[in-house]
């Protein structure tokens, strides 16, 4: 991610523990949501309606003064196609303007599907149009704030097995016989 604002954090540099808040940018209203310390649960929060910049930068700043979070993931809408809109340069401009507001890092997530997503969740649920739409910001957050930790966590699953990997080839030795590194196998292994 480049920036003309070099103090803008790149992504993925948000803590592994700790709680984080979930965003999802809107013009008029902007859902929250917050993850677990350990980062593995996300909750719905708040569908917040937006006032203006006094009231706004308030309101987040009680939310960073009540859970106390180490960063934030905020949704960046983005075409089916990959490309960003002018919707995404408004969430750019929104994450930045947060960040300085609360004095957190940030990170982006893809939004494409989120309030897709939630929507249909709650139809599921057979809950009324006015049901909806008071709570598919917050769902809409919740959902992109556990995609973003599903798809980290999963990552760090992968580069904590590479390690044990290497260190199977490493046990085999040049050889690439186990039974010449001492390491027997059964009969049947050292047959082949």
């Amino acid at each position: 991610m480049t920036s003309e604002n070099t103090d803008e954090p790149l992504p993925n540099e948000l803590s592994h523990t700790g709680v984080l808040l979930g965003i999802d940018y809107g013009t008029k209203r902007v859902g929250v949501a917050v993850c677990d310390r350990d980062q593995k649960f996300s909750s719905p929060l708040y569908n917040y309606q937006r006032q203006g910049v006094q009231p706004d930068t308030r309101f987040f700043r009680n939310v960073v003064a009540e859970y106390r979070p180490v960063g934030m993931v905020i949704g960046l809408p983005i075409h089916l196609s990959g490309d960003e809109s002018e919707k995404s340069r408004e969430a750019r401009r929104f994450a930045i303007w947060l960040s300085q507001c609360t004095g957190l890092p940030f990170s982006f997530q893809d939004e494409r599907f989120s309030s897709f997503q939630a929507e249909q969740l709650m139809t599921a649920a057979a809950l009324t149009k006015k049901q909806r739409k008071d709570r598919i910001d917050k769902l809409a957050a919740q959902i992109l704030l556990q995609t973003f930790l599903e798809s980290r966590n999963e990552i760090r699953a992968k580069s904590a097995a590479a390690p044990a990997d290497a260190l199977d080839v490493l046990e085999v030795g040049e050889s690439g016989d186990p039974a010449a590194n001492g390491i027997a196998g059964s009969e049947e292994d050292t047959e082949r």
